[in-house]
This record gives C-alpha cells, sequence and structure tokens, in this order.
C-alpha cells in the first residue's frame, strides 16, 4: 500500500474513532424529569425499540427538576384548554397515582393564595374564577378562615387549593429512570451532545463528546439548553432561553412553627412572574423565595458564575431588550432584593410580621429556563414541535414537573402522528 493510501486510512480511522455503528430507534437528549418520563413512555409502547438517553451530567436531574422546591401544582393559574392547563390536570392525576405504586413518599397537602391588600382582593376573585373553568379543587376562606388554615399570616382572604401537593422530584426521575432501564433502555452519562446532522441514509447522526450516534429518531427534552438542540436539528425558531437564577432561604428551625404548609401570593398580571412564596418540603425544610434574577450562564447556580456564550445569546437577542425595558422597575427590585437581605425580608413580612433577619438561612438556588419570543413576550404554554423526525420540547416551564407523565404520553403520541414505529 502507498505512503498516501495509509496516511488516508489513519485519518479516515481517526475521524471514526468512538462511533458505533448500532442504530438506534430512539434518542433522547437530557435525562431531566422529561426526558425519563418521555423514554418510561416510549418503552411501555414499544418494549422492543431501542432507546437511549443521552445526559451529559453524571446522574439523572441535576438541574431544575433537582432545584425546584417540589411542589405538585393544581393547575389554577393557568389558561383553561391550553396545553399547560390540560397536562397539569392530568399529570398531576398519574403522578400521584404513581408515586403510591411505588412507595413514593408525597403529600397532598393543599396551598393556601393569600391577599394581604385590598387591590389583591379582586385578582383573588378573578383567580378563583380562572381555578372554576379549569375544574380546581378549592374553597374561597375568609380572613378569619386564613388564620385558622395559617395562624401566623396576614391575610384578608384567600384560596385553599385542595389538589396542591409536595414530593421529591429526585425520586420520582430516579424512579422514571429505574424502571426505564428494567425494560431495557439505556442512559448514557457524562455524554455531551456537540452537534446534530441529518445523513444521507436517512438517519440522524449525533456528535458527543463520547464519539458519534445514529437515530431514527430524536426527542430533545434538554431544559437550559433546548433552543440550542432545536437548532442544531433545523428547527428555527423566534423562541430563545433566557436563563433567570431563582434564590431561596430556609427557615431556621425555630421558626418552621411560622408556616404549616404552602403559602403562595396572588399573581400580579402586570408583573412577569408570580413572586416569592413559602413551601414546605417533603423532608420539613421551610423555603421561602425564589425571586427571579436573570443568569450569566444557563446552569451558572452562584452569582459569580459567567459564561461568555450564553451571555451572549442573551444580549444579541432583541426579545430580551424588549423584555428588560418593559418590567425594569421589577428587575431592579429583583437585584435590590437579591443583594440587600433587609428589603427581601420586609417583603416577605407582609405575608408573616414574625420572620426576622436571622431566620432566614441561604439554601441552594435553581435556574428558570424561561423561553422568550422576539417580542419580548414570556411564553407561557407548553411548546412541543416537531420536525425532521425529531420532536423538541422548546418550552417546558412549572408546572412540568407536575405534569412529566402526561408530557411523555403527549411526546408519544405526536410520535404516532408524525413518525413511522
Amino acid at each position: 500500500m502507498l505512503k498516501k493510501d495509509i496516511y488516508k486510512q489513519i485519518i479516515k480511522l481517526l475521524r471514526n474513532k468512538g462511533e458505533h455503528n448500532m442504530v438506534y430507534d430512539i434518542i433522547i437528549v437530557g435525562a431531566g424529569i422529561i426526558g425519563l418520563s418521555t423514554g418510561m413512555e416510549f418503552k411501555k409502547k414499544f418494549p422492543n425499540k431501542s432507546i437511549m438517553i443521552l445526559e451529559k451530567e453524571k446522574e439523572v436531574a441535576l438541574h431544575q427538576t433537582g432545584r425546584n422546591s417540589g411542589v405538585i401544582h393544581s393547575g389554577i393559574y393557568y389558561k383553561p384548554g391550553s396545553l399547560k392547563a390540560n397536562l397539569a390536570k392530568r399529570g398531576r392525576f398519574l403522578l400521584k397515582e404513581f408515586c403510591e405504586n411505588n412507595n413514593i413518599k408525597f403529600e397532598s397537602c393543599g396551598k393556601l393564595i393569600v391577599a394581604t391588600n385590598t387591590y389583591e382582593l379582586n385578582l383573588l376573585e378573578k383567580l378563583y374564577e380562572n381555578g372554576k373553568k379549569n375544574n380546581i379543587k378549592m374553597r374561597m376562606l375568609t380572613q378569619k378562615e386564613v388564620n385558622k388554615r395559617e395562624p401566623y399570616v396576614n391575610g384578608l382572604a384567600g384560596i385553599e387549593v385542595l389538589d396542591t401537593g409536595i414530593v421529591n422530584y429526585r425520586d420520582v426521575s430516579k424512579k422514571f429512570a429505574d424502571i426505564f432501564q428494567k425494560l431495557n433502555g439505556e442512559i448514557k452519562f457524562n455524554t455531551e451532545l456537540i452537534d446534530i446532522s441529518h445523513n444521507n441514509d436517512h438517519f440522524i447522526k449525533l456528535d458527543t463528546s463520547n464519539g458519534s450516534l445514529k437515530s431514527k429518531y430524536v426527542v430533545n427534552c434538554s431544559g437550559l439548553m433546548v433552543d440550542k438542540v432545536s437548532k442544531m436539528s433545523g428547527i428555527i425558531t423566534d423562541i430563545r432561553i433566557i436563563p433567570f437564577r431563582g434564590e431561596y432561604y430556609e427557615l431556621s428551625n425555630k421558626k418552621k412553627y411560622l408556616v404549616k404548609n404552602l403559602i403562595y401570593p396572588v399573581p400580579n398580571p402586570e408583573l412577569p412572574f408570580l413572586g416569592v412564596h413559602f413551601t414546605r418540603t417533603i423532608d420539613g425544610k421551610i423555603l421561602i423565595g425564589p425571586n427571579a434574577l436573570l443568569s450569566f450562564k444557563r446552569e451558572g447556580y452562584k452569582k459569580s458564575d459567567f459564561s461568555i456564550s450564553d451571555t451572549l445569546s442573551t444580549v444579541l437577542f432583541p426579545g430580551f431588550w424588549k423584555l428588560a425595558t418593559k418590567n425594569l422597575k421589577y428587575g431592579i427590585q429583583e437585584v435590590y432584593h437579591s443583594y440587600n437581605k433587609a428589603s427581601f425580608l420586609k417583603s416577605i413580612n407582609n405575608f408573616i410580621p414574625e420572620i426576622e433577619k436571622k431566620d432566614l438561612v441561604p439554601y441552594k438556588h435553581g435556574i428558570r429556563a424561561q423561553a422568550v419570543n422576539n417580542d419580548g413576550e414570556l411564553i407561557d404554554d407548553f411548546v412541543i414541535i416537531s420536525n425532521n423526525n425529531v420532536i423538541n420540547v422548546c418550552n417546558a416551564p412549572s408546572p412540568a414537573a407536575t405534569a412529566s407523565i402526561g408530557i411523555g404520553e403527549e411526546i408519544v403520541r405526536q410520535s404516532l402522528e408524525s413518525w413511522d414505529l
């Protein structure tokens, strides 16, 4: 063999190093709760299909899934008839059933939405009407009834939402993963997706940090990276993920008696986020938060975390500046609360005056993958787009964890419409 031919063979071998000859039926990107529930649903529906979940971390549910407050949401806030409202209702039922069948601890403790001033009383009535349209189990409470349920709350009236509960979503995710693997599903950890291409052999090629993979179909459940992966797959939308860091405090043990269950504010329709609330977790902690601060790194949980590419992705997006301009006062307030503990305390004392500065213990932070369009509007509903044998979960904000089994079912349903399985 000529030296030139030997050189060509060496180059070919180097390029193909780590490439797998096996062609999977389905590869799912992301082992958060949505990716895992989707893999589990596919395996139940198609037990003989080869299905892999690709995850860049060393274990499941390390980002949004593992860093939320663990609330099983009712769906009271969502637009009636929306995908979000429908999947929250079905997902909540399926999640509780799943927990019962798999010995996962959860509680249907309910929550209290409290109006603390006269302006909020009208908003509370509108929220109650929305809840009725969504068939939520709830009841209006007088001030006396509010104080009977939560004695230390400063509230004029409230809504008791009976359908709400608490659970540890990492426990749920681990069980999803266990069931998926027992059905011969494969999870490939420590493997980051680098690129997606559609080859002439009609298979989808996924270049990863551990070589290349091939699949007939792909489902993008990559959470904070979903817009980047969607672009790789050939989906062009005006949706951009803007990361917002949510900071929590834990209430000190001495003051836990101040909060029995879950206490929420009345959402202000003029503001982009729900606001700070009080959450009892399944392991007995009382969390207060989150606020909403722009993060300069999509998976940056500390104030000092910074990524040039993530920051440029945000600041070069026209929709971000439109969103920032519309909510400038709110944004400044959130930053002030983050750096001034006394200011944050003042906002929560509107609900519970007895909490003092020394009672607030720093807790782990989370990142919200907020989808924003070119007009600077927050995308509220779940968005699932299918194209080129790829299904992209382009937006899955709260209550995605609550609705996870329902979302998995919806993805399988959409695949049956567009894929030849």
